[in-house]
């Protein structure tokens, strides 16, 4: 009984540590110390449990350190009749919230049949007395897959103890247990998890509030200081700079959190937004508890070699980077949230179309009137699409090509304009065409736009990441939405001609032919156009509908594209050297080359017969057919229509290609893949 007292003494007196005051029983007021401080108790008391015997409250080897597991009773805690919405559980658990008593009740309990476990629990009176007043969960695990969970979850916190600050700071801790026993391994008996209670709302429950962007910035508490954190020296502005700051400020923290999972030979596997919560208290961003954690190495030594655990590794890596990047699209694409929209989302990547190609892919869901309107798109095309870029190294096809957290700290994307970056080659290439794709879709094509599209046409065909053939061969198949050429553009509204006929979509699909050994493709170009009555056609763009295809056989080679100014035409001569100004600014760092080089390496496409035809909703005699097809190739670039025109390859990655015809005109798509909203 003595040490029961001095412990209970030794709380009593106590300094009150830093947090919000608590009332006490009495009118008294407390101030409970954060559970860091009881890795100092723990080690002061080490001389004086010399001569006592070891706590029955912690388990033997677990609190063997500076962070030990803790076992509680129901009569530590006072059991709230509500719980949370924000607190997330499965069919085999039951969640409870409840706040913890006055350690100093222990020595009342002590004399009515806890004597005994009270001689042997001063480090549960230390760790009640750092955790009084302040709620916490309670997990009951009912099934033998919860238990086991509740057990590993004790588990990672033992591994994880060594750097307790981090712990503490980026992930739900965990208090401990209630067990009817001392064995934590039984299985007939029940398990209940102690873990700590960061608000009432996870990540989800936030996004889903009317006003979650205010509501977040104010439990965020952001600051000057704060928003430091992420390279911004301002806060306030337009609602999309402020989510902006906000994400990343979320998604740095998040990333913090994974990477120390993984530095310390772990990966999380069950990264969610119901899993994610924001803590008011330290406003740091929490992963859920650690009770599917996955060690990188196997611990079967049959099965444990060098290659196969490092290949476990990257891959336990990449799957967390993966839900790392869903927790990005959905906190930047509000849309994402709603359940049959996600799934069309997941059903894109998981056909294994690739990630690059989202933006097409989301478009038409971004452009509808949604309660977040155009914000994430927004959000998602600044800094020359630099958000597009980060969300396909998340969600990469291949788990290989994934980012890592460390990489993904240091992207653009997560970066404020205040920190200095140097972005690689590859983000400088993808933010050349994520601007030219905006450019084009713009649609004011002025004299400077011309000029600056064939700049940036320009260097990118100077920067083409695949020259090989090799490379062309298996990127080329697939579906190719014409974005813009730099030849000609002839529209209705000075012309007025009869029929008025409004060009939609224009598409070339490559598909390669199975019966053959040379790489030929067959080639088809669908351009697809409406008929508007001539009466109201600027202000009413409906109208009978149709589709003019032609198809051909194409076979590739190898190639060279020459560049002489004197052969080419003023427009070409005006772009090539507007390109070397480029070149000798901001673009040298990037293309190592003062001037653009003299030829550069392509692939020649030598065109076959073609056959043509023509489809319309409305039934047309041959007189009105001719003039919809004469107007439909005044308005279509000449290589749509006549695809032998078209000459070589100058520039193709997984989202965009070039190709140029036979007078030196640029044709620029990109890869069109499955509609969201088909």
């Amino acid at each position: 009984m003595p040490v029961v007292a001095a412990a209970a003494a030794a709380v009593a007196a106590r300094p009150t540590g830093a947090g919000p005051a608590r009332p006490l029983r009495g009118g008294v007021s407390a101030r409970p110390c954060r559970r860091r401080g009881i890795r100092a108790e723990a080690s002061s008391s080490a001389s004086a449990s010399a001569s006592t015997p070891a706590p029955a409250a912690a388990d033997e080897g677990a609190g063997a350190g500076p962070c030990p597991v803790v076992r509680f009773e129901m009569g530590d805690f006072d059991v709230a009749d509500r719980v949370s919405v924000g607190l997330h559980g499965r069919s085999d658990e039951m969640i409870f919230e409840a706040t913890v008593r006055d350690p100093s009740r222990l020595v009342a309990w002590s004399k009515s049949g806890r004597a005994n476990s009270l001689e042997c629990s001063f480090v549960l009176i230390l760790v009640l007395s750092e955790l009084y007043g302040s709620t916490v969960v309670l997990r009951q695990l009912m099934s033998f897959q919860a238990k086991r969970r509740g057990r590993r979850a004790l588990e990672v916190l033992k591994k994880l103890a060594r750097r307790q600050m981090m712990y503490h700071s980026y992930a739900m801790q965990v208090h401990g247990y209630v067990t009817p026993g001392n064995d934590v391994e039984q299985d007939d008996g029940s398990f209940i998890l102690v873990h700590g209670y960061h608000g009432s709302y996870s990540l989800r429950h936030w996004l889903q509030l009317s006003d979650w962007l205010p509501t977040l910035e104010a439990t965020l508490a952001l600051d000057e200081e704060q928003v430091r954190r992420v390279g911004d020296d301002s806060v306030g502005g337009p609602a999309v700079t402020r989510q902006l700051r906000l994400i990343r400020i979320l998604m740095r923290d998040l990333l913090i959190g994974v990477n120390y999972l993984h530095s310390h030979g772990l990966a999380h596997t069950e990264l969610r937004l119901e899993n994610v919560h924001v803590s008011p208290i330290d406003k740091h961003v929490k992963v859920g508890i650690l009770g599917n954690a996955v060690d990188f190495h196997d611990n079967d030594p049959r099965n444990s070699t060098l290659a196969s655990n490092d290949e476990r590794r990257k891959m336990m890596i990449a799957f967390d980077m993966r839900c790392v990047g869903f927790i990005m699209a959905k906190m930047v694409l509000r849309e994402l949230m709603d359940s049959s929209t996600f799934l069309k989302f997941k059903s894109f990547l998981t056909k294994g179309d690739d990630p690059a190609c989202l933006r097409e892919f989301l478009l038409p869901i971004l452009c509808r009137n949604s309660p977040s309107g155009n914000i994430g798109l927004q959000m998602l095309d600044r800094q020359w699409g630099a958000g597009w870029n980060l969300l396909a190294l998340l969600l990469a096809t291949k788990p290989d090509k994934r980012i890592s957290c460390v990489d993904a700290l240091r992207h653009p994307f997560l970066c404020g304009p205040k920190w200095r970056i140097n972005p690689s080659v590859d983000v400088i290439r993808w933010g050349l065409g994520s601007t030219a794709v905006r450019m084009a879709e713009d649609y004011i094509y002025g004299r400077h736009q011309r000029r600056r599209l064939a700049y940036f046409v320009e260097l990118m065909e100077v920067l083409n990441p695949n020259p090989r053939t090799e490379n062309w061969l298996n990127i080329l198949p697939g579906h190719w939405r014409l974005l813009y050429c730099t030849g000609r553009h002839i529209g209705l509204t000075l012309r007025q001609p009869s029929p008025r006929i409004l060009i939609t979509d224009v598409f070339l699909t490559f598909a390669q032919t199975a019966d053959s050994i040379d790489p030929v493709f067959s080639l088809t170009s669908d351009i697809g156009f409406k008929i508007m009555a001539e009466s109201d056609w600027p202000h009413d763009k409906s109208g009978s509908e149709g589709t003019l295809s032609v198809t051909s056989s194409a076979r590739i080679a190898t190639g060279r594209i020459y560049i002489h100014e004197q052969d080419g035409n003023d427009s070409r001569v005006a772009s090539s050297r507007s390109s070397r100004r480029y070149l000798r600014g901001k673009w040298r760092k990037v293309s190592k080359m003062k001037e653009l080089p003299a030829s550069l390496p392509t692939v020649n496409i030598t065109m076959d017969e073609q056959d043509v035809s023509m489809s319309c909703n409305s039934t047309l005699n041959v007189s009105s057919a001719q003039k919809v097809l004469q107007e439909i190739r005044t308005q279509t670039p000449p290589e749509m229509f006549d695809l032998s025109k078209i000459v070589c390859g100058t520039y193709v990655d997984a989202r965009l290609m070039i190709l140029r015809g036979v007078n030196g005109s640029a044709l620029f798509f990109t890869r069109s893949n499955s509609r969201a909203d088909s």
